[in-house]
């Protein structure tokens, strides 16, 4: 039996609960102590409804449901606290997170040689284990893809075919925030701290390495050889002078190959039939490397793209420009950040819980009158697009697709939601191989418009919104139950008056598909306030 709606709730006032987590603590000390008019400046909180569905959305990667917005409502003492562990526990955490690595650090490449769902899963594993976030990118570039159990972590690598110069710059720029492409054939010639012996420093943890087509395996595998030294000239010395560079990360020492004999450099000898496999490994000193000397760049890498995940912009940006002449928006928090990840021993829901915690990321994102500059000073919330996964997966939940399911166990509607979004969100991501960002495009206008997925969206399913609002008997019902399952908010005198003139204009069931559609299709519904 499905129930029908619950009476109508009141409007939520604002309410800021005090928090003890020192990673909020620490957030809202750094940004009020940069502002000497900071109070009299800052946009107080959100209202409890805007908060619930920007936390949903940041963490669980949808809009909260119709039933979970009036649980909040209704719910007591600090229930913004409760809301975030309630979400960093939900079934949804760890399936939508997964997918924020992906895009982080795959940035939407088809698969070539390991299959995605290998790689979602190995993700999906290690955040269920809560595995610290410095362990999986060891773990990520240390992998050769032989293990069948562990080829999932080898993706990484062997989809983008092992190649060096390439692996390189993403490991720079994904993993420790420096893009050094530019770099490779000279120093940079903006940026004073990325330097070619950076580049190739970096490079010779790889260059030995190679992509493998094991014939008992019939798989593509990581092999490495235990010779090969990386060289190289600047195209802006007229001398040509050749350089020699062992491996080490931007700005700590090299790393010396240890002294063996020739008869003691192979576990197994590379030939045509056979997978090098070194005693010592450059590559597997790498993983190593990155937890200790590299240890400060991946927190702050770390740091700022949590920040940018769940505000809207990295204090330092581009993301891949961390340097000293690219300074954060608040070098205070960028440090207090970064220390918070150490401290934190990486720990991606401490980190997460923190940010959520604080007065700045529950801020209204509505400035004060007169106040210039509040996103970019913190004294407000930034205005968001949602993500393509963000976007796909509310499309679905806000036009009741896990109503309509109701009864299916979690990792069951996880993999139905999944299947159902995935068309949206190929339509509305960048290409492949390309950051996310937002690029408003004729396409996703016209999917919006008339594609046949959407409008089944619309469709009365038995336990959807468009049933449960054909079953309303009264125009004010049909408001809030549509403004709460689309925004999660009620609707205003205005909206509900606009709700009844659309029942009264045409036949009850057209009219509720088009006040689906329509608030599907704005702007309110595309953005996070």
């Amino acid at each position: 039996m499905i129930t029908m709606m619950a009476p109508l709730i009141m409007a939520l006032a604002p309410g800021m609960e005090p928090t003890r987590d020192p990673v909020a603590r620490a957030i809202d000390k750094a940004i009020s102590g940069a502002n000497p008019a900071f109070a009299r400046e800052a946009s107080g909180p959100c209202d409890d409804l805007a908060f619930l569905r920007r936390v949903s959305l940041d963490l669980i990667g949808r809009t909260p449901t119709v039933a979970e917005a009036r649980a909040f409502a209704s719910a007591g003492g600090a229930k913004r606290a409760d809301a975030v562990e309630r979400l960093l526990s939900h079934p949804d955490f760890n399936w939508y997170w997964a997918q924020v690595l992906d895009t982080w650090w795959m940035e939407r490449r088809p698969s070539k040689n390991v299959e995605t769902s290998l790689w979602m899963a190995y993700l999906r594993e290690s955040l269920e284990a809560s595995k610290p976030v410095d362990i999986l990118i060891s773990e990520i570039v240390s992998a050769d893809g032989v293990d069948p159990a562990q080829r999932g972590r080898a993706r990484f690598l062997l989809d983008r075919e092992m190649e060096p110069v390439l692996v390189t710059r993403d490991i720079s720029r994904l993993f420790l925030g420096a893009n050094l492409q530019c770099a490779q054939c000279h120093d940079h010639p903006r940026i004073e701290g990325y330097k070619q012996e950076h580049f190739h420093g970096l490079m010779a943890y790889l260059n030995r390495a190679y992509l493998f087509d094991d014939p008992k395996l019939k798989k593509k595998v990581i092999g490495e050889k235990a010779d090969g030294d990386v060289t190289f000239q600047s195209v802006f010395d007229p001398k040509k002078v050749t350089k020699k560079r062992a491996p080490g990360l931007p700005g700590a020492s090299e790393r010396a190959d240890p002294m063996v004999s020739k008869e003691q450099l192979y576990v197994s000898a590379p030939s045509k039939e056979v997978r090098g496999v070194p005693k010592y490994s450059r590559r597997l000193l790498l993983g190593e490397d990155l937890k200790g000397a590299g240890r400060e760049a991946l927190a702050r890498n770390m740091a700022n793209r949590l920040w940018a995940q769940l505000t809207g912009k990295g204090l330092i940006h581009p993301l891949d420009q961390i340097h000293p002449h690219n300074p954060a928006s608040c070098e205070t928090l960028m440090e207090s950040l970064t220390s918070s990840v150490i401290s934190a021993k990486f720990d991606l829901k401490a980190m997460l819980r923190g940010i959520a915690l604080s007065e700045a990321y529950q801020r209204s994102s509505v400035g004060k009158p007169g106040i210039k500059g509040a996103e970019e000073r913190f004294l407000a919330a930034r205005l968001r697009p949602l993500s393509p996964e963000q976007m796909g997966y509310s499309m679905l939940v806000a036009t009741g697709f896990d109503d309509a399911e109701a009864g299916a166990a979690p990792k069951a509607l996880q993999a139905k939601r999944e299947g159902a979004g995935k068309m949206f969100i190929s339509a509305l991501a960048p290409p492949a191989g390309n950051p996310d960002m937002f690029e408003p495009r004729l396409e996703q206008s016209l999917l919006m418009s008339n594609h046949p997925q959407v409008q089944s969206l619309l469709a009365s399913r038995k336990g959807n919104l468009a049933f449960r609002l054909a079953a309303a008997k009264d125009a004010e019902a049909v408001a809030e139950e549509l403004y709460l399952a689309m925004f999660c908010r009620l609707p205003d005198a205005d909206e509900k008056a606009d709700v009844a003139k659309a029942l009264q204009g045409a036949d009850k069931p057209t009219a509720i598909a088009d006040l689906i559609w329509a608030l599907i299709s704005s702007a309110e519904f595309r953005f996070i306030s």
